[in-house]
Protein backbone atom coordinates (compact mmCIF):
# COMPACT_ATOMS: atom_id res chain seq x y z
CA UNK A 1 0.00 0.00 0.00
CA UNK A 2 1.38 3.44 -0.78
CA UNK A 3 2.23 5.55 1.44
CA UNK A 4 0.97 3.54 4.95
CA UNK A 5 2.62 6.61 7.33
CA UNK A 6 -0.37 8.55 6.14
CA UNK A 7 -2.80 5.82 5.97
CA UNK A 8 -4.00 6.54 9.87
CA UNK A 9 -4.96 10.11 8.49
CA UNK A 10 -6.75 9.67 5.70
CA UNK A 11 -10.52 9.80 4.94
CA UNK A 12 -12.17 5.71 5.55
CA UNK A 13 -15.56 6.20 3.17
CA UNK A 14 -16.99 3.03 2.71
CA UNK A 15 -17.44 2.34 -0.62
CA UNK A 16 -21.15 3.29 -2.06
CA UNK A 17 -23.33 0.50 -2.94
CA UNK A 18 -26.25 0.72 -5.75
CA UNK A 19 -28.18 -1.43 -7.61
CA UNK A 20 -30.07 -1.01 -11.15
CA UNK A 21 -33.82 -0.80 -10.30
CA UNK A 22 -35.17 -1.03 -14.15
CA UNK A 23 -32.66 -3.69 -15.76
CA UNK A 24 -34.91 -5.04 -17.81
CA UNK A 25 -35.28 -1.88 -19.43
CA UNK A 26 -31.77 -1.25 -19.54
CA UNK A 27 -30.43 -4.70 -20.64
CA UNK A 28 -32.72 -4.43 -23.79
CA UNK A 29 -31.20 -0.91 -24.57
CA UNK A 30 -28.16 -1.84 -24.45
CA UNK A 31 -28.97 -4.68 -26.70
CA UNK A 32 -30.95 -2.64 -29.06
CA UNK A 33 -27.25 0.21 -29.29
CA UNK A 34 -25.90 -2.73 -31.79
CA UNK A 35 -28.96 -2.91 -34.48
CA UNK A 36 -28.36 -1.37 -37.80
CA UNK A 37 -32.04 -0.31 -37.42
CA UNK A 38 -31.01 2.62 -34.86
CA UNK A 39 -27.95 4.07 -36.81
CA UNK A 40 -29.76 3.37 -40.36
CA UNK A 41 -33.14 4.92 -39.95
CA UNK A 42 -36.10 5.52 -42.60
CA UNK A 43 -35.71 9.90 -42.49
CA UNK A 44 -31.76 8.93 -43.76
CA UNK A 45 -33.41 6.89 -46.52
CA UNK A 46 -36.12 9.55 -47.48
CA UNK A 47 -33.42 12.22 -47.46
CA UNK A 48 -29.79 9.63 -48.97
CA UNK A 49 -29.85 12.09 -52.41
CA UNK A 50 -28.88 15.44 -52.00
CA UNK A 51 -31.26 18.10 -53.03
CA UNK A 52 -30.50 19.83 -56.15
CA UNK A 53 -28.59 23.15 -55.85
CA UNK A 54 -28.93 26.26 -57.23
CA UNK A 55 -25.77 28.35 -56.94
CA UNK A 56 -22.82 26.96 -59.88
CA UNK A 57 -20.97 24.57 -59.69
CA UNK A 58 -21.16 20.62 -59.44
CA UNK A 59 -24.39 18.52 -57.90
CA UNK A 60 -23.72 16.91 -54.83
CA UNK A 61 -24.99 13.07 -55.11
CA UNK A 62 -25.25 12.33 -51.16
CA UNK A 63 -26.96 14.79 -48.69
CA UNK A 64 -25.69 15.62 -45.39
CA UNK A 65 -27.40 13.45 -43.61
CA UNK A 66 -26.21 10.16 -45.15
CA UNK A 67 -22.71 11.44 -45.06
CA UNK A 68 -23.36 11.71 -41.78
CA UNK A 69 -25.24 8.31 -41.08
CA UNK A 70 -21.81 7.05 -42.79
CA UNK A 71 -19.70 8.98 -40.57
CA UNK A 72 -21.79 7.57 -37.47
CA UNK A 73 -21.40 4.02 -38.54
CA UNK A 74 -17.69 3.75 -38.85
CA UNK A 75 -17.89 5.61 -35.22
CA UNK A 76 -20.02 2.65 -33.74
CA UNK A 77 -18.05 0.20 -35.40
CA UNK A 78 -14.65 1.02 -35.43
CA UNK A 79 -14.41 0.70 -39.15
CA UNK A 80 -11.95 2.46 -42.05
CA UNK A 81 -13.58 4.34 -44.72
CA UNK A 82 -13.51 1.49 -46.84
CA UNK A 83 -15.26 -0.68 -44.73
CA UNK A 84 -17.66 1.75 -43.89
CA UNK A 85 -18.08 1.73 -47.48
CA UNK A 86 -18.68 -2.05 -47.99
CA UNK A 87 -20.75 -2.10 -44.79
CA UNK A 88 -23.45 0.55 -46.62
CA UNK A 89 -23.55 -1.10 -49.34
CA UNK A 90 -24.53 -4.25 -48.00
CA UNK A 91 -27.25 -2.76 -46.02
CA UNK A 92 -28.69 -0.71 -49.12
CA UNK A 93 -28.44 -4.80 -50.41
CA UNK A 94 -30.26 -6.66 -48.11
CA UNK A 95 -32.41 -3.14 -47.72
CA UNK A 96 -33.62 -3.66 -51.23
CA UNK A 97 -33.27 -0.18 -51.69
CA UNK A 98 -31.81 1.55 -55.24
CA UNK A 99 -29.55 3.84 -53.84
CA UNK A 100 -25.96 5.18 -54.70
CA UNK A 101 -23.10 4.27 -51.90
CA UNK A 102 -20.62 6.59 -51.28
CA UNK A 103 -17.01 6.24 -51.58
CA UNK A 104 -14.43 5.87 -49.05
CA UNK A 105 -12.99 9.22 -50.57
CA UNK A 106 -16.17 11.06 -51.10
CA UNK A 107 -16.85 10.18 -47.09
CA UNK A 108 -13.12 11.84 -46.16
CA UNK A 109 -13.86 14.95 -48.02
CA UNK A 110 -17.03 15.40 -47.31
CA UNK A 111 -16.54 14.99 -43.30
CA UNK A 112 -14.34 18.58 -43.26
CA UNK A 113 -17.74 20.18 -44.10
CA UNK A 114 -20.30 18.42 -43.64
CA UNK A 115 -23.29 19.94 -41.76
CA UNK A 116 -23.93 18.46 -38.58
CA UNK A 117 -27.58 19.18 -37.17
CA UNK A 118 -28.81 20.76 -34.63
CA UNK A 119 -29.01 18.79 -30.77
CA UNK A 120 -32.87 19.10 -29.25
CA UNK A 121 -32.73 21.76 -26.44
CA UNK A 122 -33.63 20.56 -23.42
CA UNK A 123 -36.77 20.09 -21.61
CA UNK A 124 -36.23 19.50 -18.25
CA UNK A 125 -35.15 23.48 -17.48
CA UNK A 126 -31.98 24.84 -16.81
CA UNK A 127 -28.86 22.78 -17.33
CA UNK A 128 -26.40 21.59 -14.28
CA UNK A 129 -23.07 21.87 -16.42
CA UNK A 130 -20.17 19.62 -15.94
CA UNK A 131 -17.13 20.28 -17.94
CA UNK A 132 -14.02 18.51 -18.16
CA UNK A 133 -11.05 17.84 -20.39
CA UNK A 134 -9.09 14.70 -21.68
CA UNK A 135 -6.79 13.86 -24.28
CA UNK A 136 -7.15 11.95 -27.53
CA UNK A 137 -4.22 10.64 -29.54
CA UNK A 138 -3.36 11.04 -33.00
CA UNK A 139 -3.32 7.98 -35.83
CA UNK A 140 -0.64 8.92 -38.49
CA UNK A 141 0.96 6.94 -41.10
CA UNK A 142 4.23 6.88 -39.02
CA UNK A 143 2.21 5.24 -36.21
CA UNK A 144 3.86 1.80 -37.01
CA UNK A 145 7.32 3.33 -36.39
CA UNK A 146 6.69 3.92 -33.11
CA UNK A 147 4.88 0.60 -32.29
CA UNK A 148 7.89 -1.37 -33.97
CA UNK A 149 10.85 0.82 -32.75
CA UNK A 150 9.69 3.46 -30.52
CA UNK A 151 10.48 6.65 -30.26
CA UNK A 152 12.43 9.73 -28.13
CA UNK A 153 9.62 11.99 -29.17
CA UNK A 154 6.38 12.24 -26.77
CA UNK A 155 3.12 10.93 -28.82
CA UNK A 156 0.97 13.90 -30.30
CA UNK A 157 -2.43 14.11 -29.02
CA UNK A 158 -4.96 16.55 -28.96
CA UNK A 159 -7.44 18.10 -26.07
CA UNK A 160 -11.22 17.28 -26.04
CA UNK A 161 -13.46 19.59 -23.75
CA UNK A 162 -16.93 18.69 -23.10
CA UNK A 163 -19.67 20.13 -21.16
CA UNK A 164 -21.94 17.43 -19.52
CA UNK A 165 -25.99 18.01 -18.33
CA UNK A 166 -26.01 16.44 -15.00
CA UNK A 167 -29.48 15.59 -15.18
CA UNK A 168 -30.12 14.04 -18.65
CA UNK A 169 -26.49 12.71 -18.92
CA UNK A 170 -26.19 14.32 -22.41
CA UNK A 171 -23.04 15.83 -23.50
CA UNK A 172 -24.36 19.63 -24.80
CA UNK A 173 -20.94 21.23 -25.78
CA UNK A 174 -17.39 19.93 -27.29
CA UNK A 175 -14.44 21.42 -28.66
CA UNK A 176 -11.28 20.04 -29.64
CA UNK A 177 -7.92 21.97 -29.66
CA UNK A 178 -4.19 21.82 -28.89
CA UNK A 179 -2.71 19.67 -26.29
CA UNK A 180 -1.55 23.26 -24.66
CA UNK A 181 -4.58 25.36 -24.47
CA UNK A 182 -5.86 25.70 -21.14
CA UNK A 183 -8.93 24.30 -19.45
CA UNK A 184 -10.43 27.45 -18.40
CA UNK A 185 -9.98 29.18 -21.50
CA UNK A 186 -12.61 26.53 -23.14
CA UNK A 187 -15.13 27.53 -20.85
CA UNK A 188 -16.52 30.36 -23.26
CA UNK A 189 -16.60 28.35 -26.23
CA UNK A 190 -18.66 25.06 -24.34
CA UNK A 191 -21.01 27.98 -22.99
CA UNK A 192 -22.00 29.45 -26.87
CA UNK A 193 -22.82 26.10 -27.98
CA UNK A 194 -25.65 25.75 -25.02
CA UNK A 195 -28.94 27.69 -26.00
CA UNK A 196 -30.52 26.33 -22.98
CA UNK A 197 -29.99 28.26 -19.68
CA UNK A 198 -27.10 27.44 -17.27
CA UNK A 199 -28.33 27.18 -13.47
CA UNK A 200 -24.69 25.90 -12.44
CA UNK A 201 -21.17 24.63 -13.87
CA UNK A 202 -19.15 22.66 -12.20
CA UNK A 203 -15.37 21.54 -13.05
CA UNK A 204 -11.95 20.14 -11.46
CA UNK A 205 -9.48 22.81 -9.96
CA UNK A 206 -8.34 23.41 -13.59
CA UNK A 207 -11.48 25.77 -13.91
CA UNK A 208 -10.66 27.61 -10.66
CA UNK A 209 -9.87 31.04 -12.70
CA UNK A 210 -11.21 34.33 -12.11
CA UNK A 211 -11.77 34.15 -16.01
CA UNK A 212 -14.16 30.90 -15.24
CA UNK A 213 -16.49 32.97 -13.08
CA UNK A 214 -16.67 36.00 -15.77
CA UNK A 215 -17.23 33.95 -18.62
CA UNK A 216 -20.11 32.43 -16.74
CA UNK A 217 -21.10 35.23 -15.48
CA UNK A 218 -21.13 37.56 -18.55
CA UNK A 219 -23.36 34.52 -20.03
CA UNK A 220 -25.72 33.30 -17.02
CA UNK A 221 -25.56 36.02 -14.44
CA UNK A 222 -27.59 33.77 -12.02
CA UNK A 223 -25.47 30.85 -12.08
CA UNK A 224 -23.65 29.32 -9.63
CA UNK A 225 -20.11 27.92 -10.06
CA UNK A 226 -18.38 25.53 -8.38
CA UNK A 227 -14.63 24.69 -9.03
CA UNK A 228 -12.41 23.13 -6.40
CA UNK A 229 -10.34 26.03 -5.05
CA UNK A 230 -6.50 24.77 -4.65
CA UNK A 231 -4.28 24.09 -1.44
CA UNK A 232 -3.35 28.13 -1.61
CA UNK A 233 -6.23 29.92 -2.48
CA UNK A 234 -6.73 33.06 -0.98
CA UNK A 235 -9.74 35.88 -0.19
CA UNK A 236 -10.08 38.22 -2.66
CA UNK A 237 -9.59 42.19 -1.41
CA UNK A 238 -13.26 42.42 -1.37
CA UNK A 239 -14.11 39.40 0.89
CA UNK A 240 -15.24 40.92 3.89
CA UNK A 241 -17.20 43.79 2.20
CA UNK A 242 -18.39 42.06 -1.44
CA UNK A 243 -17.63 38.12 -1.16
CA UNK A 244 -17.48 36.23 -4.44
CA UNK A 245 -18.55 33.14 -5.10
CA UNK A 246 -15.24 32.06 -4.43
CA UNK A 247 -14.95 33.60 -1.46
CA UNK A 248 -17.88 31.84 -0.57
CA UNK A 249 -16.03 28.47 -1.51
CA UNK A 250 -13.06 29.15 0.54
CA UNK A 251 -15.04 30.08 3.41
CA UNK A 252 -16.80 27.27 3.75
CA UNK A 253 -13.99 24.75 3.41
CA UNK A 254 -12.02 27.18 6.11
CA UNK A 255 -15.09 26.21 8.36
CA UNK A 256 -15.92 22.81 7.47
CA UNK A 257 -13.60 21.13 5.39
CA UNK A 258 -13.15 20.07 1.83
CA UNK A 259 -15.22 17.05 2.19
CA UNK A 260 -18.09 18.98 3.52
CA UNK A 261 -17.85 21.40 1.27
CA UNK A 262 -18.18 19.25 -1.48
CA UNK A 263 -21.16 17.76 -0.39
CA UNK A 264 -23.14 21.01 0.57
CA UNK A 265 -21.76 22.42 -3.08
CA UNK A 266 -22.55 19.18 -4.96
CA UNK A 267 -19.13 19.48 -6.19
CA UNK A 268 -19.07 15.58 -6.23
CA UNK A 269 -21.32 15.13 -9.45
CA UNK A 270 -18.39 15.90 -11.35
CA UNK A 271 -17.70 12.30 -11.01
CA UNK A 272 -20.67 12.04 -14.10
CA UNK A 273 -18.50 13.60 -16.45
CA UNK A 274 -15.39 11.79 -15.57
CA UNK A 275 -17.65 8.90 -16.31
CA UNK A 276 -19.22 10.37 -19.62
CA UNK A 277 -15.32 10.75 -20.97
CA UNK A 278 -14.79 6.64 -19.68
CA UNK A 279 -17.26 6.07 -21.99
CA UNK A 280 -16.19 8.19 -25.14
CA UNK A 281 -12.98 6.41 -25.17
CA UNK A 282 -14.71 3.07 -24.21
CA UNK A 283 -17.44 3.59 -27.29
CA UNK A 284 -15.57 5.72 -29.58
CA UNK A 285 -11.90 5.11 -28.84
CA UNK A 286 -9.26 6.91 -27.47
CA UNK A 287 -8.09 8.58 -30.93
CA UNK A 288 -8.32 10.79 -33.45
CA UNK A 289 -8.41 8.79 -37.39
CA UNK A 290 -8.96 12.00 -39.64
CA UNK A 291 -5.89 13.95 -40.15
CA UNK A 292 -7.10 17.48 -40.62
CA UNK A 293 -8.39 19.81 -38.16
CA UNK A 294 -11.82 20.29 -39.49
CA UNK A 295 -12.21 16.65 -40.17
CA UNK A 296 -11.35 15.88 -36.63
CA UNK A 297 -14.15 18.66 -35.22
CA UNK A 298 -16.26 16.65 -37.28
CA UNK A 299 -15.48 13.48 -35.87
CA UNK A 300 -15.69 14.43 -32.25
CA UNK A 301 -19.16 16.02 -33.35
CA UNK A 302 -20.47 12.30 -34.52
CA UNK A 303 -19.11 11.16 -31.59
CA UNK A 304 -21.25 13.18 -29.46
CA UNK A 305 -24.08 12.91 -31.56
CA UNK A 306 -23.44 8.84 -31.32
CA UNK A 307 -23.10 8.54 -27.50
CA UNK A 308 -26.33 11.13 -26.96
CA UNK A 309 -28.71 8.50 -29.62
CA UNK A 310 -27.11 5.56 -27.35
CA UNK A 311 -28.28 7.06 -24.32
CA UNK A 312 -31.76 8.06 -25.33
CA UNK A 313 -32.28 4.20 -25.97
CA UNK A 314 -32.04 3.89 -22.19
CA UNK A 315 -30.44 5.11 -19.33
CA UNK A 316 -30.04 2.87 -15.87
CA UNK A 317 -31.77 3.79 -12.64
CA UNK A 318 -29.57 3.65 -10.16
CA UNK A 319 -30.50 3.53 -6.48
CA UNK A 320 -28.25 3.18 -3.23
CA UNK A 321 -28.13 0.13 -1.26
CA UNK A 322 -28.06 1.04 2.52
Amino acid sequence: MPHKANAARRHHIPRPKRRVANWAVYDAALRQRGSLTVWFTEEAIASWRAAPRTTPGGQPAYSDLAITTALMLRAVFHQALRQTEGLIASILKLLGLDLPVPDHSTIGRRARTVRLPNPPRSTSGPLHLLVDSTGLKLCGPGEWLIEKHGTRKRRSWKKLHIGMDAASGRIVAATLTDRDEDDAAQIGPLLDQVSDPVAALTGDGAYDRMGVYAAVHERHPEATVVARPRSDAVLSDTAATAPTQRDHHIQAIAEKGRMAWQRDSRYNLRARVEGQIGRFKLVIGPALRFHTDQAQAAEVAIAVEVLNRMLGLGRPESVSIA
